[in-house]
């Protein structure tokens, strides 16, 4: 039998998985395996040496989410020395038809393979089948796109969205916002920012420099080091992880503190994608940071701050609003998109 092969491919981990074609958005997985991107030179090594140990002949199609721009379906990791091109991995790696999508476009193409288990529902709304979807997902940044029903199919639409001006609403963000400005020099300041893995790192630092809590021993040596490696690609401690969780523990004020201001932006943030596409048949949160902490996210001030738009809150309220708990959701997408073609 041929297989199709779907891939996520990230500057630190490459994961490959082989399934079976199929009509069905539930396709079987035959093999998978994670890769440690660096330690190749390129991706062909990598499917070569994943069909090796997977036993499989070479499948008939293959597609690969990449985390950066993809232009005329090739991509230069923004992380990784690679350039990638469709035309070469299919003469190098013998397979018909090769696809590059963006990363965020992958999630897209993922919710259909999604079952009620992969949700978190954080708002009902009203759903009309017919209707945009929109797609937003904190982590390393600010993922955000939609969805448009074509017929029989829906055609999804990467964004740059993430990058857009970070809209500061009260005398605290005005202050964050200045803060950002001077401490990079900067004459404005990304959504993307604020509302990330890096954004909660910055938001911590913000309200440590103004004193706005104690810090802790044990998260202040975190950032510490974090600090220290700046402008280190690799970096040995993750302090948006551990604030997280220190918050979740309630053990940290100041942590506490931080994640209430993040959660409160990432929350107006979706609402502000939400009021420009009206997106009734869903918005969905994807990203690493949001299943780490679901407790957070369920709490009123998400909510509160994406509904928060004046006279427009009565439309907020009817969106359908959806945490996405699968973490491959991007790999999925990229074999349902090979799937298609």
């Amino acid at each position: 039998m041929k297989y199709l092969l779907a891939g996520d491919i990230g500057g630190t981990k490459t994961i490959l998985r082989l399934v079976e074609p199929s009509s069905s958005p539930n396709l079987r997985t035959i093999y998978e395996e994670s890769f440690h991107s660096k330690d190749f030179p390129d991706l062909v090594p990598i499917v070569q040496q994943f069909l090796i140990k997977a036993k499989a002949s070479t499948p008939d199609k293959a597609c690969f989410a990449i985390a950066g721009p993809v232009i005329n379906n090739t991509a230069k990791l923004t992380n990784l020395a690679w350039y990638l091109d469709y035309e070469r991995l299919q003469q190098e790696l013998g397979i018909a038809s090769v696809s590059l999508i963006n990363d965020f476009a992958a999630v897209g193409h993922g919710i259909f393979g999604l079952t009620s288990k992969n949700l978190l529902t954080l708002q009902a709304g009203k759903l009309k089948p017919e209707a945009p979807i929109a797609v937003i997902g904190a982590g390393t940044g600010l993922g955000q796109g939609f969805l448009i029903k074509q017929k029989d199919h829906y055609q999804v639409f990467p964004s740059e969205g993430g990058h857009a001006d970070f809209a500061a609403r009260n005398e605290l963000e005005f202050l964050l916002l200045k803060y950002l400005m001077d401490k990079h020099d900067i004459q404005r300041v990304s959504v993307e920012r604020v509302v990330s893995g890096q954004g909660i790192i910055a938001i911590y630092q913000f309200l440590r420099d103004r004193k706005i809590a104690v810090e802790s021993p044990d998260i202040a040596h975190i950032v510490r080091i974090w600090e220290q490696e700046a402008g280190q690609q690799e970096k040995s401690v993750d302090p948006a992880a551990a604030i997280g969780t220190a918050a979740l523990q309630e053990r940290d004020r100041l942590c506490e503190q931080t994640m209430q201001m993040f959660v409160e932006a990432y929350g107006a943030e979706a609402g502000n994608l939400a009021i420009k596409l009206l997106p009734y048949g869903g918005l969905y949160i994807a990203g690493g940071i949001a299943p780490k902490i679901l407790p957070l996210m369920q709490q009123s001030s998400f909510l509160l701050n994406f509904t928060q738009k004046g006279r427009m809150r009565s439309l907020l309220e009817e969106i359908p609003v959806y945490i996405i708990l699968n973490q491959q959701v991007g790999l999925i997408g990229a074999a349902l998109y090979a799937a298609r073609l």
